[in-house]
């Protein structure tokens, strides 16, 4: 069993920056492949990006803009936007699924989820 915890969301000005993190409870995090996604209202849960020990992978709107990490240290992965645009509006949440998961990216490919944050971005 994985606990994920989201914070860092927030209102920030188009153009502006923010980082997310999400803390992991347990000791197998470096076990798993974590990723973030996305969700604006009336719309679908979005893969905004990947990472596994083999590096990261991100949706293509996002590549350039955003960037993902991990510490396995402090069970912790990170999500750095920059640039951020109103469309960028949506609550974010983390995940946790298996390395050699199918379809990693969609939500179908993770087990675990956090409760989410929410980012807005004003124009």
């Amino acid at each position: 069993q994985v606990q994920l915890v989201e914070s860092g969301g927030g209102l920030v000005q188009a153009g502006g920056s923010l980082r997310l993190s999400c803390a992991a409870s347990g000791r197998t995090f470096s076990s798993y492949a974590m990723g973030w996604f996305r969700q604006a209202p009336g719309k679908e849960r979005e893969f905004v990006a990947r990472i596994t020990s083999s590096g990261g992978a991100y949706a293509n709107s996002m590549k350039g803009r955003f960037t993902i990490s991990r510490d396995n240290a402090k069970n912790t992965v990170y999500l750095q936007m920059n640039s951020l645009k109103p469309e960028d509006t949506a609550v974010y949440y983390c995940a946790a699924g298996p390395i050699s998961g199918s379809y990693w990216w969609t939500p179908a490919g993770y087990d675990y989820w956090g409760q989410g944050t929410q980012v807005t971005v004003s124009s």
